[in-house]
């Protein structure tokens, strides 16, 4: 869907949406269109449930006195406690309405009522990017959709007073919704289609927007001692990848941020073989990995004044009569082994060489690492938040600020000597699961910490929030493209010109 901004000026037809505030008290436009209509806006109200609230939404078609398709009315409730993630959210319900309608074109015409907590640059822009980041679909293996099941919104034109402000504060926020949408390609496609050599080829397109990529295969791998992340995809005919992306937007020779991700292709579980229900949804084991690409391409696309690091292992866990097996040792890159107890445990194996192949390479001032790692985490949080783990106060206070500020939450759950003495191993220096089933995904935590020393870390497992069964403000079903905009928001609000 195309966003434009114009002047606040009523087309001659079509669909318009206009602001109507908590009580049904209508905003300045809604009661011009109200007088024009000889109360028809006034009468739909009184004769609905609509109450103005936000998030309402009150259809009124081909009113008399207009040649207007329609009116929507949009509820916005209280000026004063309409904030950011509010005014995404109308963005959002907007753009599910109108994609209903089977209108191509439509226009907000955005007044700035009494009270209003936001500049009206601001909310124009932010209500853009909710209906902006609701409008996406993955739909391009449908062969036989009707024209009448598919969204036809083309293109809304938010109608604003000072609408040059309005599209500048839009930019950057297009190009963080550029980076989340390529998440979620990535996540939704499936793994005929998506498979390390051809995830690494989505990487090398970003050089296109100044991130230099370096794509090392199995063999340089194997002479930086990477056994751990090459045990894991041994079993598959794709060959494994480690990917790096360098962007350079801040002061030359100055630290960067490093963010890692886990990109399991396709997860099977290898020989410790899944239950084949479900196991179709595996594609997206590689989400911490997608969502670290799409973060590359928003803040190179928006011109990030920082120094980042992308690094993403990319393995696919197939089981054969090569794949690893249950008692194997294989010894990381660090030099320490570990015992493979489960070959579903593969992520933290991946992660463990992409983590100190990091540190060891860039020396950045801190480390972030996202995989779909564990569905214990589901069990713990649901999909509502990420589990957030680190072992530094002051990284992941300032995750949890960026959570909050983007609706994509964290909850910070503990690490300890009493987790950590789970993964000890007779065999080795350490084995890949724990004792048992309990606190499993602190376990896992636990493993990955051994991996990074005393550098600032945090791992976010995002196996509840990479896919969703459901529509929600701003994400449609599927690939979610979660931590795009919370990891965007961190390197804005922290360590832009710093």
């Amino acid at each position: 869907m195309k966003i434009a901004f114009a002047a606040p000026k009523l087309p001659a037809n079509g669909t318009v949406a206009v602001f109507v505030l908590e009580d049904c008290v209508p905003g300045p436009t809604a009661q011009s269109l109200d007088t024009l209509t000889a109360g028809a806006l006034s009468r739909a109200m009184t004769a609905s449930r609509f109450k103005g609230k936000r998030g309402d939404v009150l259809e009124v078609l081909a009113p008399g006195g207009l040649d207007l398709g329609r009116v929507l009315l949009l509820g916005i409730g209280k000026p004063s406690a309409l904030d950011v993630l509010g005014a995404q959210g109308l963005g959002s319900t907007l753009a599910a309405k109108l994609g209903a309608t089977g209108e191509e074109g439509a226009t907000l015409m955005v007044d700035a009522p009494e009270g209003l907590a936001l500049p009206i640059a601001d909310l124009a822009a932010q209500i853009a990017y909710g209906a902006l980041l609701r409008s996406y679909r993955f739909d391009k293996y449908h062969t036989k959709k009707k024209d009448e099941d598919k969204p036809a919104l083309k293109k809304l034109t938010v109608a604003v007073e000072g609408e040059a402000a309005a599209k500048k504060a839009f930019a950057s926020l297009e190009k963080i919704a550029d980076g989340v949408f390529f998440t979620r390609d990535l996540v939704s496609e499936p793994a005929n289609v998506i498979y390390p050599e051809s995830l690494a080829k989505q990487c090398k397109s970003l050089e296109k927007l100044g991130i230099e990529v370096d794509v090392l295969g199995e063999a340089q791998m194997r002479k930086l001692g990477m056994g751990a992340l090459l045990g894991v995809g041994q079993g598959s005919a794709r060959e494994s990848q480690l990917v790096v992306m360098q962007w350079k937007g801040g002061k030359a020779k100055e630290a960067p941020v490093a963010f890692i991700g886990k990109g399991v292709t396709f997860d099977t579980g290898g020989i410790s073989i899944k239950p084949a229900a479900g196991m179709e949804e595996m594609k997206w084991d590689m989400g911490g990995a997608g969502t670290v690409i799409g973060l590359m391409k928003a803040l190179a696309g928006r011109k990030a004044r920082a120094n980042v690091i992308g690094v993403v292992g990319l393995v696919e866990n197939m089981p054969s009569g090569t794949a690893q097996r249950p008692g194997d040792v294989v010894t990381s890159m660090s030099g320490q082994t570990i015992e493979v107890i489960n070959t579903d445990a593969e992520g933290r194996l991946v992660l463990a060489d992409a983590l100190w192949y990091c540190q060891d390479r860039f020396k950045p001032r801190l480390m972030i690492d996202l995989a779909t790692l564990t569905g214990a985490i589901i069990i713990a949080l649901g999909h509502e938040y990420a589990g957030m783990f680190s072992n530094s106060d002051e990284l992941a206070e300032k995750l949890t600020v960026a959570g909050k500020a983007t609706g994509e939450g964290v909850w910070r759950m503990p690490l300890g000597d009493a987790y950590d003495k789970q993964i000890n191993c007779d065999v080795a220096d350490m084995q890949n699961t724990g004792q048992d089933r309990s606190g499993g995904s602190i376990t896992a935590a636990q493993f990955l910490q051994r991996f990074v020393n005393d550098l600032p870390w945090a791992h976010l497992d995002i196996a509840g929030t990479a896919w969703s069964k459901k529509e929600r403000p701003t994400v449609p079903r599927g690939g979610t493209g979660w931590g795009v905009r919370l990891l965007d928001r961190f390197v804005a609000d922290n360590y832009e010109g710093k």
